[in-house]
């Protein structure tokens, strides 16, 4: 079994050390050295001990930055600016993978990028979260629109309490999502992730969001 084989295997851009062995122990007696030369030979690459991708000469796709995400600290699932960029909800293109965990917050650097976790209550964790699936990417897990912009407003400190008006400001000229957007978004999805999060600043985001959208 050669590298060919042993990639045609494997459907996923990134993939654990389980996954390689379930595929290995067919062809080799000791698989943890085979992984080993695999490594030295730069066939994969890790990401850390245990998450690997495949040499890109091998790759028929980019490394997916979401399913490496995942992977790399779990359980957490992309939010934050990652997620608004992703969605095109803010202009900007984030170079950063950010997500939000129930663990500690945490910083990888990696040969793909940086990826950031910020942690998030058990309370809040598991409310707007989608699971995007494929057989090419495998399963992936991703804050809907609503729940990453929710994050993004809930780990600013600096905004504090802001007034309905300000907080309308800070949206459009500092984040630079477009109003029609926000108009967008499912507001009881938003008043139940602002419950979740007993927050201030998510009910007004709230609140003005079906002000100006009765005024359009």
């Amino acid at each position: 079994m050669d590298i060919y084989d042993i990639k045609n295997k494997i459907a996923t851009t990134v993939f654990t050390h389980e996954m390689l062995s379930d595929i290995l122990i067919k062809s080799f007696a000791n698989v943890n050295e085979k992984i080993s030369q695999m490594l030295k030979k730069e066939d994969i690459i890790r990401l850390k001990r245990g998450i690997y991708f495949f040499n890109p000469r091998y790759q028929t796709m980019p490394v997916d930055k979401i399913s490496a995400a995942n992977m790399l600290y779990a359980p957490s699932y992309i939010s934050f600016e990652y997620a608004l960029s992703y969605y095109g909800l803010i202009p900007e293109r984030v170079y950063e993978v950010t997500s939000a965990t129930l663990g500690l917050k945490k910083k990888y650097e990696t040969p793909i990028g940086r990826f950031s976790y910020k942690k998030v209550s058990l309370k809040v964790f598991s409310i707007g979260v989608d699971w995007l699936y494929d057989d090419k990417l495998g399963g992936r897990l991703i804050a809907t629109k609503e729940k990453a912009l929710c994050d993004k407003l809930k780990s600013e400190r600096k905004l504090g309490v802001l007034s309905q008006k300000k907080l309308w400001d800070y949206l459009l000229y500092d984040l630079r999502v477009e109003e029609y957007e926000l108009f967008k978004l499912d507001i009881n999805l938003l008043y139940e992730i602002a419950i979740a999060y007993n927050s201030k600043i998510l009910k007004n985001l709230v609140l003005i969001i079906k002000k100006r959208k009765k005024n359009v």
